[in-house]
């Protein structure tokens, strides 16, 4: 009797030893291909070398100063235009994947309704220090950077600050509010709630419902490398102040689901009663990245998209350099970023509309 309750015994230790190395080998394996699959989605991205995107060597009478600023362990390039505006300090956040370069309409834009502008290229980004862009919570704390570098800058900080932000920007711009900073007016476009929802509803278009196994491990990774700052949400920021905030969103957005990962979709959480709310529904204005520009933009941007798809087949998805020298070359960059200038105008007022007397 007692060797049969030894062998049980035996046996169901052995199942239990089995299950839990198998659930320590899927742990760490789990962790592994998070990190692999996190990362990658977080590069370098330098300039391009050959770009259909405006750049500041083909607009004449926007002088500017370039500075840099410390950001962790990075050093970040920044840029000051239109010195001589007295109205307030436009500091502008770029999406994922871009620079400031590719805010440069919206610069100019800005700097010709008398304001000074500060753009900068976040970490990782164009001309900034970093060997990657590290994650969705790093341009809250490049944004941090900036403020700090102007808050110590005397020819800078007695202006009034008005942000700007796309997309990774759009998320930076409300969430910095949850830090001591003095902001009259944020406007966001684009932008999702937290670096926690956005990387789920990421992981579940790649990977679809497997992400409910891997999310935790995706979302660890996350919290390893940002700490608190991986929890701060564009909510809590707005509902912390009373700062005026425009939240705009397309609704057919892809990159950032309207009704999902966008702050827009948690309105019935912000008390913040300084509040405005955007809705584009817009044939031509109502993805991710062209509620800003103009329909006739949207159009050639189109074309020029097709045409490219075209060449790139054609050479077996590998075009030899002097043949996309040569595309580039025929692409006009002052309309493939004609701005949307009402929608412009609706920010200039809002920023307007709030300024201290």
């Amino acid at each position: 009797m007692e060797i049969k309750v030894n062998r049980k015994r035996k046996a169901r230790n052995i199942t239990v030893l089995s299950l839990a190395s198998f659930i320590l080998l899927f742990s760490i394996s789990s962790m592994i291909v998070s990190k692999i699959v996190y990362d990658n989605q977080f590069p370098r991205y330098d300039k391009p070398e050959f770009s259909g995107y405006l750049s500041y060597s083909d607009v004449d009478g926007y002088d500017r100063t370039v500075v840099e600023f410390e950001s962790g362990k990075n050093t970040l390039t920044g840029n000051l235009y239109g010195e001589e505006n007295e109205k307030g300090l436009v500091i502008i956040v770029h999406g994922l994947g871009g620079g400031a370069e590719r805010y440069l309409a919206e610069t100019m834009y800005f700097v010709d309704n008398g304001w000074r502008v500060f753009s900068f290229d976040c970490t990782g980004s164009y001309e900034s220090e970093g060997e990657s862009t590290v994650g969705l919570p790093q341009s809250v704390l490049d944004l941090d950077a900036a403020l700090a570098y102007i808050e110590s800058n005397n020819t800078l900080n007695d202006l009034p600050l008005m942000l700007y932000g796309h997309s990774w920007g759009g998320y930076a711009v409300p969430a910095i509010l949850n830090y001591n900073y003095d902001i009259t007016a944020v406007a966001s476009i684009s932008g999702f709630n937290s670096p926690k929802e956005l990387l789920f509803e990421q992981s579940k278009n790649m990977i679809g419902l497997f992400t409910y196994v891997e999310y935790p491990f995706e979302w660890a990774y996350q919290t390893m490398l940002f700490g608190s700052t991986a929890r701060i949400t564009a909510v809590d920021g707005i509902n912390s102040t009373d700062t005026a905030v425009m939240i705009i969103h397309g609704d057919e957005d892809e990159e950032i689901l309207y009704d999902g990962a966008g702050i827009i979709a948690h309105k019935d959480e912000i008390t913040n009663p300084n509040v405005i709310y955007k809705t584009y529904s817009a044939k031509n204005h109502n993805g991710h990245n062209n509620l800003f520009v103009s329909d006739a933009t949207s159009k050639y941007n189109n074309e020029k998209n097709k045409e490219y798809k075209e060449l790139y087949d054609s050479y077996n998805e590998s075009i030899p350099d002097d043949i996309k020298a040569e595309y580039y070359e025929g692409v006009d960059k002052f309309q493939t970023k004609e701005l949307d200038v009402e929608f412009m105008n609706e920010i200039n007022r809002f920023y307007e509309g709030n300024l201290r007397n």
